[in-house]
């Protein structure tokens, strides 16, 4: 590629044979196409890295980077982005699927309303075979024009997966890179919201796969996440006591290092103490995923009308 993509999509990778070519399909077979496509592997032992060998010498959007060791999935993540050159960034999930029209829709949000810093879209999570078990009504207030407003819904509501919306590049670049402890990825998001607004695009366009082997079933307690999420959480120097605390830390480092007026600020360490003092509320710590499932024939949408090649596989 001679030029610079508007956006850049980041995909880490770590042993994912099983999914990879359905997700690169529907990625590759977006409407919007002025992107460049990123895929990290994290030293596979697998069938990824001659899956991802295949689709780059078809698509030249695509580049394919791998890593000789395996550094652990937060560090691939922040790796990842150190490599794309976009204005307008995205994470992508080995797993999951998207919608032809995702990646237009969030751009096209993000140039109407400059304020916005992260545009999504609506979602559901989808078992191994991509039907969908459990549409998400999205209900946190990332959309408020007020900051702490927006910390709170983060601290409060349960679920979103706005870690992988469309996102402009230079504000991701002003926040801490992602952490590996308890729920780095939610105080990730939370300081990322406090730069400004997120939009949800009132469209089913994003499917997130859950399936046996995704990393949060595969690593069922929290110490074993956060070793899949940095090898160099294992031993005797990073107990669950340290993990939750750096958690809690986390939001706090958040508050601090983000541009808020001080009565912004003030506010959302009151939230913060709220949250601590506060674990009973109802849905806290619910996961989507373990929702009760829907049924398939009640649905008004077909996710194989709506993404890419699911009409087959390539190799």
């Amino acid at each position: 590629m001679t030029t610079v993509p508007r956006l850049s999509i980041g995909l880490p990778v770590h042993n994912g044979e099983e999914y990879l070519a359905e997700s690169l399909d529907a990625l590759l077979g977006q409407t919007y196409e002025d992107f460049e496509l990123v895929i990290s592997d994290n030293a596979s032992t697998d069938r990824t890295q001659d899956i991802c060998r295949t689709y780059a010498e078809q698509d030249p959007r695509i580049r394919y980077l791998r890593l000789p060791v395996n550094v652990g999935a937060a560090p691939n993540h922040n790796y990842v982005f150190t490599q794309c050159r976009g204005e307008l960034f995205k994470w992508a999930s080995h797993d999951d699927l998207y919608a032809r029209d995702l990646l237009l829709r969030c751009v096209e949000a993000l140039d109407e309303r400059p304020e916005l810093i992260l545009a999504h879209s609506g979602q559901a999570v989808i078992d191994g075979d991509g039907r969908v078990k459990v549409p998400y009504e999205y209900g946190l207030a990332t959309d408020s024009p007020s900051a702490p407003e927006r910390f709170r819904s983060l601290l409060f509501e349960p679920g979103g997966d706005d870690f992988y919306g469309v996102m402009r590049a230079d504000v991701l670049r002003r926040v801490k890179p992602h952490d590996s402890y308890h729920h780095a990825d939610r105080t990730f998001v939370a300081e990322i919201t406090l730069h400004g607004p997120f939009h949800q695009v009132p469209e089913l366009l994003y499917f997130r796969r859950d399936h046996p082997t995704r990393a949060e079933r595969a690593n069922p307690s929290k110490r074993s996440r956060c070793v899949n999420l940095d090898p160099r959480r294992a031993g005797l120097l990073h107990p669950t006591p340290r993990l939750l605390a750096e958690y809690v830390w986390g939001f706090a480092s958040a508050i601090r290092r983000a541009p808020l007026s001080p009565d912004d600020r003030r506010a959302c360490y009151r939230h913060l103490a709220s949250w601590m003092t506060s674990r009973v509320r109802p849905g806290v710590g619910e996961r989507v995923e373990d929702r009760a499932p829907v049924v398939p024939t009640g649905l008004a949408c077909s996710v194989d009308e709506l993404v890419a090649g699911r009409g087959g596989r390539r190799p």
